[in-house]
């Protein structure tokens, strides 16, 4: 009987699942993960040329801006006008 009250206390403590801190441990790595995957940073500040995605804990994940080319029209050689 002794044996059956022990394995079910074990039972149930394990069951229950995570504790606060692991949960928040857990979660703050899995930011910082996804913070990698999109070639992010954890840092205390963000540059200028940087965006915030999200936040690792309390520091946010800056990513760089995507350079877009500027578009220029096309130049005719031609002469003649449109």
């Amino acid at each position: 009987m002794k044996i059956l009250c022990i394995f079910l206390t074990f039972f149930f403590t394990v069951s229950c699942g995570l504790s606060v801190s692991q949960k928040k441990t857990k979660e703050d790595t899995e930011k910082k993960i996804e913070c990698y995957l999109v070639r992010g940073a954890c840092k205390t500040s963000c540059n200028t040329w940087e965006y915030i995605y999200n936040y690792c804990s309390t520091e946010p994940c800056c990513v760089v801006r995507e350079y877009q080319k500027p578009v220029l029209e096309p130049v005719n050689t031609t002469g003649d006008t449109l």
